[in-house]
Parts: structure tokens; C-alpha cells; sequence
């Protein structure tokens, strides 16, 4: 039986290992939260201690966790970086959203350990992780690709290979950006119109039969509506920080970001508010109290 590690069993952590339980995967899993690891172990799955006691044990590794620091230390620690302690012909999926210079670092750190590296980040939020029907974007050697296909269509519905090492990382970084910027865009066009006499809901019900017909709408949208911004279907503080890598990578390629700049601000101003822990959408208060003073 293929064995699969899970590092990070938060909301989308979680489904993935779930799923992977139904296709009858041996599944270790780790998490700081004890309640989350012992609600797996309760669908079957096998607890860990440490990520390293399970290091020896897989064949695949899958990370889930929120932050590059994170994803660095847990990976690469002089110490106790799992990666180090891997058998050789074993294979890490990132699922993370990543800094795409780490990215490719660790890939490079991995091949040389005889371990093959992929980024595979996701998109289709908690429920699609519930429901196996994610989007994975994945970058990394397309000769092994084949191998870690399975892997990725228990947990997946849409797989696409786009390139070497820090391409999926890329497009989802581009990805998020948009998403973020239109939710923002929506928000001030929801304000402008109600001031003008038109409510949201009646704009929102145009936009989306004309060409400013936007899937952002479909998912965020219904939270801006209902201004029900504790349903979190992605968090302000998750989107800031994939904004915040986004222009990283802007720079890094030379590009100016003075068209995505107006969205870092109001998402960075959202969090220092306090309003991290709350859905992107959320970002609509943030410019209706500032219209407001």
C-alpha cells in the first residue's frame, strides 16, 4: 500500500487526507493542532509525533501549511528537516502557496538528495478539498510527472502541468492577485452604486449576465451581499500574504506593480484592522468605512 504524509491538516489539509483515505492510501499526518490530527486518526489515518518520525516511513509527502518560513524550516532545518531524512526515490508535493525563489531552492536541495521535488498549489478552497475536486497547478520535472499523477487526481479534479520547478507556484501567485483585485474592484462598484441609488444586489445580478461576469463573484461575492464576512471561504490574512509574494515575484522579474498596488494597500490596511482572520471579501469594509469617514 502507497504510503502518504500529510503535513498540515488545517481546513484544506484535512480533505486532502480524507480523500486520500477513501482511494485506500496509507495516510501518516501531522499538525500542532492535536484535535485535527485525532479527528484523521478517527477516519483512519496514522498520527506522528514529529514530521520526522514519519520521514522514513512514505513514499510521498504532501505539505499543507501557511507560511514559507514555515515551509523552510520544516523542510530544510539543519536538525530535523524532513527532507533530509526521506528515502531516496521518495517525493515531496507542496501544496502550499510558496515564494517561488523557495521554491525552487528546495527543489534543487531535493534533487540533489535523490528526492524529486513538486509545487502543486491549490485552488477550489475547503470545499474542494472536502469534495476531491480541487484545481492543482504543479510545477517540477515533467519525466516523473507520471508517477505523482494518482497522488493528484484522489485529491484533484483539474491537473494541470505547467512547467519546471516554481511554475505552479507562478500561476497561482498570478492567480490570487487577480482574484484579490477583483474582489476589491467589486467592492468600490457595490459602494459607488448603492450611494447612487442602485443596491448591490441588483448590480450584482447585472454584472453577472453581462461581460463583468467574474467566477470571484460566484464564490466571494455571495459574502459581500450578505456582508457575512465570518464565512470564511478564504482569509484576508491568507490573501495578504499571497499578495505580498505575488509582488516579490513582480520584482524579482523586473515588473512594476503599480497597477495591483492599490489592492496590497487596502488588504494590508484590512489586517492591521484586524480583520485577518475574516473572509477576503471583508475587504469591502475596509473601503466603505473609508468612504464613511
Amino acid at each position: 500500500m502507497t504510503a502518504v504524509g500529510i503535513i498540515g491538516c488545517g481546513l484544506m489539509g484535512s480533505g486532502i487526507a480524507k480523500n486520500l483515505l477513501k482511494k485506500q492510501f496509507k495516510v501518516h499526518v501531522f499538525d500542532i493542532n492535536e484535535a485535527a490530527v485525532k479527528s484523521l486518526v478517527d477516519h483512519g489515518a496514522i498520527a506522528s509525533a514529529t514530521p520526522t518520525d514519519m520521514a522514513s516511513e512514505i513514499d510521498f509527502l504532501i505539505m499543507s501549511l501557511t507560511s514559507p518560513d514555515i515551509i523552510k524550516d520544516t523542510l530544510l532545518h539543519e536538525q530535523n528537516g524532513v527532507l533530509f531524512k526521506m528515502k531516496k526515490g521518495s517525493y515531496i508535493l507542496d501544496m502550499s502557496t510558496n515564494d517561488v525563489q523557495l521554491t525552487r531552492k528546495i527543489h534543487n536541495t531535493a534533487e540533489e538528495n535523490g528526492i524529486q521535488f513538486y509545487d502543486c498549489p491549490l485552488s477550489g478552497g475547503p470545499e474542494g478539498a472536502a469534495n476531491g475536486t480541487l484545481t492543482i497547478m504543479v510545477g517540477g520535472s515533467k519525466d516523473h510527472f507520471p508517477t505523482i499523477l494518482p497522488i493528484l487526481k484522489a485529491v484533484g479534479k483539474h491537473i494541470e502541468y505547467v512547467g519546471k520547478s516554481g511554475a505552479g507556484q507562478t500561476v497561482k501567485l498570478c492567480h490570487n492577485m487577480v482574484v484579490a483585485g477583483v474582489i476589491t474592484l467589486l467592492s468600490e462598484a457595490f459602494i459607488t452604486g448603492e450611494r447612487a441609488g442602485v443596491t448591490k444586489e441588483k448590480l450584482a445580478g447585472i454584472l453577472q449576465k453581462g461581460s463583468g461576469q467574474t467566477r470571484a463573484m460566484d464564490v466571494f461575492g455571495v459574502n459581500i451581499l450578505d456582508e457575512s464576512f465570518d464565512n470564511v471561504k478564504f482569509s484576508l490574512a491568507n490573501m495578504t500574504k499571497d499578495i505580498h509574494l505575488y509582488r516579490q515575484l513582480a520584482e524579482n522579474s523586473q515588473i512594476s506593480t503599480f497597477v495591483s498596488d492599490i489592492t496590497h494597500q487596502l488588504f494590508h490596511l484590512g489586517k492591521n484592522k484586524g480583520k485577518g482572520q475574516q473572509d477576503s471579501s471583508a475587504v469591502y469594509t475596509v473601503l466603505k468605512e473609508m468612504m464613511e469617514q
